[in-house]
């Protein structure tokens, strides 16, 4: 695993681990910057779900520096919210949404199936614009306080968020 993704992993409080049958230690080559490795190409995230508090909000602020994300590349949207007001930028920058639980991600997409079939798949923002607003869920952040060892399957689900905003 290259220093980048244990920084990651790191931010994430997801400890990294190696096999015991391992004499040596992997090498890592670090003569490459960080963000010349892991920078996300430009555009905007939208995470939907209810508004991050306590340890939560720290687990939402690691996700956000472990990204690298700046402050005018993400933004924190309710659920609740009229979806139909929500407005593409129009810099051109591509957008991504990242739903936090499964209920968030059935409200902003229209989907009936619980989070396990909604994982891993690239859905789609109910919001009535030709547009088509590409949306990755995952868990609650609630609930991967309560679960840590979810929290490789939120790096997963995030991976894919980043994948589908630099081929959009």
């Amino acid at each position: 695993m290259s220093n980048t993704h244990s920084d990651f992993l790191k931010e994430m409080g997801i400890t990294q681990w190696s096999s015991r049958d391992s004499a040596e230690p992997s090498s890592v080559d670090t003569s490459t910057p960080i963000q010349a490795v892991e920078k996300i190409s430009p555009g905007h995230w939208w995470f939907f779900g209810a508004q991050p508090q306590g340890d939560a909000q720290l687990l939402f602020q690691g996700v956000i520096r472990s990204l690298g994300l700046a402050p005018q590349e993400w933004s924190w949207k309710n659920p609740g919210d009229h979806l139909n007001q929500l407005q593409v930028p129009e810099d051109g920058l591509p957008v991504v949404a990242f739903a936090f639980g499964g209920p968030v991600a059935q409200k902003i997409t229209g989907e009936k199936d619980a989070l396990p079939q909604l994982r891993e798949t690239i859905l789609a923002l109910n919001n009535g614009s030709d547009e088509e607003v590409p949306v990755i869920a995952s868990f609650d952040l609630a609930q991967l306080l309560a679960k840590p060892k979810d929290k490789t399957l939120l790096w997963q689900d995030l991976l894919l968020a980043k994948s589908m905003l630099q081929n959009i």
